[in-house]
């Protein structure tokens, strides 16, 4: 619990109105959409600009006080949880887009932007902003950030990562910097906007970012390919790309997940398919057409018993809606969701969508899968209740051998959702011990007195206790 000279100087910094310490406000913030994670907070700041961001941080960096800063909550590894107490720092009041250069093909915008924001004032504009995860409705621009979202045109347009030219950050110690900028080459010194990108919130504060925006592609075609046989599904995948094309969105359902959102959807889905692959290409029209041609024929040589094109874009709409509603869809089935996303190589999606289900069945477990195939991220969604604590012993095992498989077929432990907290105990199978001490050291060197969104990556004790 905060001190009470501690909350006046909070409020003397960003005003009474925006510190919050009511229980139903602390409340509000103990938790994010990851199960098994939630924790009190000691306060809620919601600062108005980056000096306020930096007072308040200078603040708890003098005091020790944990900072976690947050978005809208969407993620899926506790990584705003606020495990250790302390602030939790909002930007519900630095929600501005800043500025839309369209001869540089830049967008600068304030922490606090809705990404579907982003993505309607690019178009209006005739441009594009590609990352487009699934809670792209309700998430913040600073949150992809800090988590490097993806979303379903990873595959051709890739992610947040990749579309961040220039960042301003406050440090740890409350000191404020600028990386990049509006510039296709800049190779001055170390990229640290490819640092923060990613970092979780574990080493500053984005207060601003310039993001980089792409023409806006002339045309989309959507199709679906109905399997009887996942693993075919998953083999025309590693087909495609072999072949060259690489689709702007390569999606697939297994059949638990299609009958789900189905009926939540309710538009016509192939309940009794296996497994379907959702397809999109953009681009020139004689691209896409061409593309297009391809697929349709390479998912039948492959085993697919049908092939459909949306005949209308309102049609289209609807299958790429049905396909974001899968968490959603699959969330009403039992009280807890526990969905994951162990990525491979695009040419092992067919032996790790195997082991998914042998892994299902040996635990006797509800295992849906579905995912972006095109870059091999999958995405098993265990349905459990988290007060069966028998139950839920039997999911952490499950996942437990899906990740170590994932790491054995080359992949990794996390493709988008973080590590935070749930993937803590993993991130040594990917990284190994050294990779660890590299990634400790510079987080002990830029935030030695750890405040900034502890026991998120590395425990308080990996990162002091050297």
């Amino acid at each position: 619990m905060l001190q009470e000279n501690i909350i006046r100087r909070l409020e003397s910094m960003v005003g009474e109105e925006n510190v919050e310490n009511s229980n139903a406000s602390l409340l509000a913030y103990s938790y994010d959409s990851t199960p098994q994670f939630q924790a009190m907070p000691d306060a809620v700041v919601s600062p108005r600009n980056t000096e306020e961001v930096a007072a308040v941080v200078r603040l708890c960096n003098e005091e020790k006080i944990p900072i976690v800063p947050r978005g809208s909550g969407t993620n899926l590894c506790g990584g705003t949880a606020p495990l250790e107490g302390g602030i939790v720092l909002l930007f519900k009041q630095m929600s501005k887009i800043l500025e839309i250069d369209e001869e540089n093909l830049t967008m600068t915008v304030q922490p606090g932007v809705y990404t579907q924001d982003v993505h309607k004032a690019a178009e209006e504009v005739g441009l594009f902003y590609p990352p487009d995860p699934g809670s792209m409705h309700i998430s913040q621009i600073g949150g992809n950030i800090s988590e490097n979202s993806g979303g379903l045109r990873g595959l051709k347009y890739g992610v947040t990562r990749d579309y961040v030219l220039g960042l301003e950050i406050v440090l740890p110690s409350g000191e404020i910097i600028r990386t990049g900028g509006k510039l296709a080459k800049d190779v001055a010194g170390y990229d640290l906007t490819r640092l923060y990108v990613g970092a979780e919130g574990t080493l500053g504060v984005v207060t601003e970012a310039t993001l980089k925006l792409i023409p806006m592609p002339e045309m989309k075609k959507t199709m679906l390919a109905l399997y009887h046989d996942i693993e075919a599904a998953a083999e025309t995948v590693s087909a495609m790309i072999t072949n060259r094309i690489i689709p702007a969105t390569l999606e697939f359902l297994d059949q638990a997940t299609v009958k789900v959102v189905e009926d939540f959807a309710k538009i016509g889905l192939p309940t009794d398919a296996k497994a379907v692959l959702l397809i999109e290409q953009d681009g020139a029209p004689e691209i896409v057409e061409r593309d297009v041609e391809k697929i349709e024929t390479l998912c039948r040589e492959n085993g697919a018993f049908e092939v459909t094109v949306a005949a209308t874009e309102v049609e289209a709409e609807a299958l790429t809606t049905a396909r974001r509603a899968a968490l959603s869809a699959l969330s009403r089935l039992r009280p807890t969701t526990i969905l994951e996303d162990a990525t491979v190589p695009r040419s092992e999606i067919a032996p790790m969508v195997k082991a998914i289900r042998e892994i299902a069945e040996k635990y006797e477990l509800n295992i849906c899968t579905f995912g972006h195939a095109g870059d091999g991220n999958l995405h098993p969604t265990c349905l459990t209740d988290i007060r069966d604590k028998e139950e839920i012993a039997l999911v952490e095992q499950a996942f437990d051998e899906i990740f170590k498989k994932a790491v054995e077929l080359g992949g990794t432990i996390t493709g988008e959702h973080g590590v935070g907290a749930m993937k803590l105990p993993y991130l040594h199978l990917k990284a190994g011990e050294a990779g660890i001490e590299a990634m400790r050291s510079i987080k002990q060197a830029l935030d030695p007195n750890n405040i900034m969104n502890p026991e998120k990556i590395f425990t308080k004790s990996v990162v002091i206790d050297k």
